[in-house]
């Protein structure tokens, strides 16, 4: 007789997201803003591939340190949040820094479609968080999008378009589902 080995398993949508509208208030962005000024700029970066092509924004990154606690434990809360909600996966630790990002419409600003995985520390990540911190006016495009599977070019191509419609808005998604942040318009577009 046969006997198999079954592992019991919760079932989880991988697809699925989640995400608050009023997730900062005005103080805290404007605490970031102020906060973010005082960081360097550099170019930003892809895993492989011609990084200009799939990439054009400027980023700073949030150091680890007590001046910036404050966000890193606000935006863990939420990741913990969001995992019990959706996911229940191990969350262990934030493995890197936050990433600040300006994509500017006078240069081309865009981040093509991606997922939010790689090698080294890049493999322990779980779930990604985007936290809008421009005003809608301030800029034209931009706007995220999440692939949740099928062909990307072809009748199965299911993409869920999400507008970040105010500042201070935040959403947390599967690492794996691949995003695209559609390239800006007119105006800058600043996120974490």
């Amino acid at each position: 007789m046969f006997q198999s080995y079954a592992f019991d398993q919760q079932e989880v949508d991988l697809q699925n997201y989640y995400y608050i509208l009023n997730g900062f208030s005005k103080e805290e962005l404007n605490r970031i803003e102020q906060d973010v000024s005082t960081l360097p700029f550099q170019q930003a970066s892809t895993v492989g591939g011609d990084s200009k092509k799939v990439r054009s924004s400027k980023v700073k990154w949030v150091p680890h340190n007590n001046d910036w606690f404050w966000l890193y434990e606000k935006l863990s809360d939420y990741a913990v949040e969001a995992n019990f909600a959706l996911w229940n996966f191990d969350l262990t630790l934030i493995p890197e820094q936050i990433q600040y990002t300006e994509y500017y419409a006078s240069e081309q600003g865009h981040y093509d479609w991606h997922a939010d995985i790689g090698p080294g520390l890049l493999s322990k990540r779980k779930v990604s968080i985007t936290v809008q911190l421009s005003e809608p006016d301030e800029y034209e495009g931009g706007d995220l999008e999440l692939f949740q599977g099928g062909s990307m070019s072809g009748p199965f191509q299911m993409i869920t378009m999400i507008y970040l419609l105010i500042s201070g808005m935040y959403i947390i998604f599967y690492i794996m589902m691949n995003l695209d942040k559609i390239s800006i318009v007119d105006g800058v577009h600043y996120l974490i």
